[in-house]
């Protein structure tokens, strides 16, 4: 157990969410610097990746990429090589081309409907990363099919804070907890008072209920739920996460978490852990050394959870 003489803690609005980070060492101004920076750097993500901001590099991309190769700032294209590489991985479960899906089903405003079979079979023929060709050599974009659009909703947050721990450590913050919302969370080091940070899982349908507890340390927590933002037509319940291979709201879980090394993989990850439920729960595990995995799913009229790893 370590001592420190300053515990401090700095937040920032991004992503249509709270960015907090308590930051512990001996130096409070430099602390304070390194905190400011991070958040700095999550602000500058905000402004590339949404899909919602006009003059973002995802919304140029969006305009512009079905009829010209559309170069891009090779960290982005990193992000974008990574996705397509987690795409593969979860079998076509985690997906940035879901913007169409997403409209068509009004997820994007908020409120949610069901389509008609027309427009969810064009909005099908939409999605998938076998439309986003990426051109290593000239660091560029493009698509193959006019329509195609890119979210990166499901990996943004999780990006945003795996970068702020990336910052601090480099400036050698030995301790600080990184949280996006309740969704996405790392922890550098140790806190001054255990092991390791202590995050809660709470239950999906009784939040004062507890899942589980991740311990992190130079680990992240990334949760994914579709309780909250749900909507009913004719007494069916529909999520507001698709599932990208049916082009329908996913009804496999209602909670997945993933405790890993990093937060932008995390992210996607507990996604698809979300659409695939607990069947993939031990391929996650063998695929991802290190990682572990929760999902809670409705059965019998209540929620059950599975979980590898998690105490």
């Amino acid at each position: 157990m370590t001592s420190f003489s300053s515990v401090i803690t700095l937040s920032r609005n991004a992503m249509a969410t709270r960015f907090e980070i308590v930051l512990c060492g001996e130096d409070e101004s430099r602390l304070r610097a390194a905190g400011e920076e991070a958040l700095d750097e999550v602000e500058r993500l905000d402004a590339r990746l949404s899909a919602f901001r006009p003059d973002s590099e995802i919304s140029d991309i969006n305009v512009r990429a079905a009829r010209e190769s559309v170069r891009i700032d090779p960290s982005l294209f990193r992000l974008l090589r990574k996705t397509q590489r987690l795409n593969e991985l979860t079998e076509g479960a985690f997906d940035i081309t879901v913007g169409p899906l997403m409209q068509c089903w009004g997820l994007v405003q908020g409120k949610g409907r069901k389509p008609e079979a027309g427009e969810l079979e064009a909005a099908r023929r939409l999605t998938g990363m076998r439309h986003v060709v990426l051109d290593e050599a000239s660091s560029s974009v493009r698509f193959d099919l006019e329509g195609v659009s890119l979210d990166l909703g499901a990996i943004g947050k999780g990006h945003a804070v795996q970068r702020a721990a990336d910052i601090l450590r480099d400036v050698g913050v030995s301790s600080a907890l990184i949280h996006g919302g309740t969704s996405s969370v790392y922890g550098i080091g140790a806190p001054p008072d255990g092991p390791d940070w202590r995050v809660a899982i709470r239950h999906p349908a009784e939040p004062e209920k507890i899942l589980a507890v991740a311990g992190l340390r130079d680990s992240s927590l990334s949760v994914s739920a579709a309780h909250g933002k749900s909507f009913t037509i004719h007494g069916i319940e529909y999520g507001h996460v698709i599932d990208p291979r049916t082009g329908y709201p996913s009804q496999n879980a209602v909670l997945a978490a993933v405790v890993g090394p990093n937060a932008t993989e995390g992210d996607a990850l507990s996604t698809a852990l979300l659409v695939l439920g607990e069947t993939w729960l031990p391929r996650l595990i063998e695929e991802d050394r290190g990682m572990k995995g929760l999902v809670a799913a409705r059965a019998d009229g209540g929620v059950e959870s599975r979980m590898i790893g998690f105490q």
